[in-house]
């Protein structure tokens, strides 16, 4: 598949507690094979899977047996831990769509597995349609919930639009150009690419130049303060934290069993022969 590692990258390591971003596709699953993700840990960490197009099989170790839809938020808590697994499914002809990672703050980065399902309402916008997935957005608020302000939303410009979305001047914010091209605040976008907007922003400027529409992932929240360590499918705070995660899933503990996948878990690769250094936010 066709994947592009957004976030975290040398300039921008989180945007609030977003840690990870990777946007991928559009894939021919005929060519391709699409995706077969066997059972594999979690820990310290949210996952949130949005789709544009095609259907993922989820089963995780809370025993939630799930499909991850276009238009269809699946929120997935790995807190202490939880395994999961990820296939297309046979029907899926183009998958496209991105995966998006949750840093827990400390406070909570222990909390009970936990999942959410959440189908937001289209909101038609003069010039655009907006689904609000996380958080709130132009009147329309996600009950699903997080542990630390967050934004997360699919937008669509139509060609030559102009937007002028409310903003919270708390939060800083990354617009990802999925589709098309755009402006950030002028500042002019192409595919796949990532813009940031610091905090102290009462509104995000958004333009689509281009003579098609333009969809766009808007992500944002307040600056998450603390330093991590994130490696492979972890996210903790030191290096023991990670080693510790790592024995725990190679020993069979601590994350669970996923049921109904026809497969053995996907095997964690050794650690560097040096200590994983912490990460703060990027000033």
């Amino acid at each position: 598949m066709t994947v592009r590692r957004t976030l975290p990258q040398r300039a921008r390591t989180l945007i609030g507690a977003w840690c990870f971003a990777d946007h991928y596709g559009p894939d021919d699953v005929a060519r391709t094979g699409g995706m077969d993700v066997p059972p594999h840990p979690h820990t310290g960490l949210q996952t949130v899977s949005w789709l544009f197009t095609g259907e993922i099989e989820h089963r995780d170790s809370l025993g939630v047996h799930a499909m991850v839809r276009p238009g269809e938020l699946n929120l997935m808590t790995g807190g202490h831990g939880i395994s999961h697994s990820e296939v297309s499914t046979p029907g899926t002809r183009i998958l496209h769509g991105v995966q998006l990672w949750v840093a827990l703050p400390a406070a909570h980065r222990h909390a009970p597995r936990d999942f959410h399902h959440h189908v937001p309402a289209p909101v038609s916008l003069d010039g655009g349609e907006l689904r609000v997935f996380l958080g709130s957005l132009a009147g329309e608020t996600s009950p699903v919930p997080t542990f630390t302000p967050l934004l997360g939303a699919e937008l669509t410009l139509s060609p030559g639009a102009r937007l002028s979305l409310p903003a919270d001047i708390a939060f800083e914010h990354g617009v990802l150009v999925d589709q098309g091209e755009a402006r950030l605040d002028g500042v002019p976008l192409g595919l796949a690419e990532l813009g940031y907007l610091p905090p102290g922003a009462a509104t995000l400027e958004l333009h689509n130049p281009g003579p098609d529409p333009a969809r766009l992932i808007l992500l944002g929240g307040e600056p998450f303060e603390e330093e991590i360590v994130m490696w492979w499918n972890f996210v903790g705070r030191t290096h023991e934290d990670i080693k510790q995660a790592r024995e725990d899933w190679m020993n069979g503990s601590r994350f669970g069993e996923v049921n109904g996948y026809d497969g053995d878990p996907l095997p964690a690769p050794q650690l560097p022969p040096v200590p994983l250094r912490p990460r703060g936010r990027t000033r």
